[in-house]
């Protein structure tokens, strides 16, 4: 019997060490790169449907599951902060919306009132980079 359980643990510890290390890679991001919302500026007040325009300076944009050096895709975050571990694939909600076509603009409808927006980019397996590349987060004001 315990032959089997010495066994069972050499089997499968090269696959948890496997996945701890791969957790915990994050993909280089280039000093200086950062990501930004052009449109709507901070403080705008907007009516639906709200156009939204990411920028992005010193990286590419490439569609989720593309591995070129530099280059990400964008995340947007409405009305919440990103998460506190970014070496982690972003979950897809109503809160944390991808756009891993390589999209740089979108238009959302949003409920009257404030709103919050932040946008993360992320690797191909939708990981934050090292140093994560985040924006400033932006209040808005939907009207009717």
């Amino acid at each position: 019997m315990r032959s089997y359980t010495v066994a069972a643990l050499v089997l499968v510890t090269p696959f948890l060490a496997g996945s701890v290390a791969l957790a915990q890679e994050r993909t280089p991001a280039p000093a200086g790169a950062g990501v930004y919302i052009i449109s709507p500026k901070n403080g705008a007040i907007v009516h639906n449907p709200v156009l939204v325009q990411f920028g992005l300076k010193g990286m590419g944009v490439a569609p989720a599951g593309t591995k070129y050096d530099n280059t990400g895709h964008h995340h947007l975050l409405i009305d919440t902060d990103p998460p506190s571990d970014l070496s982690t694939p972003l979950p897809a909600t109503d809160k944390i919306v991808h756009f891993g076509k390589g999209q740089t603009e979108t238009t959302l409808n949003l409920t009257p009132g404030k709103h919050t927006l932040q946008m993360v980019l992320a690797d191909a397996n939708h990981i934050p980079h090292s140093p994560p590349v985040i924006s400033q987060k932006i209040t808005i004001t939907v009207k009717l």
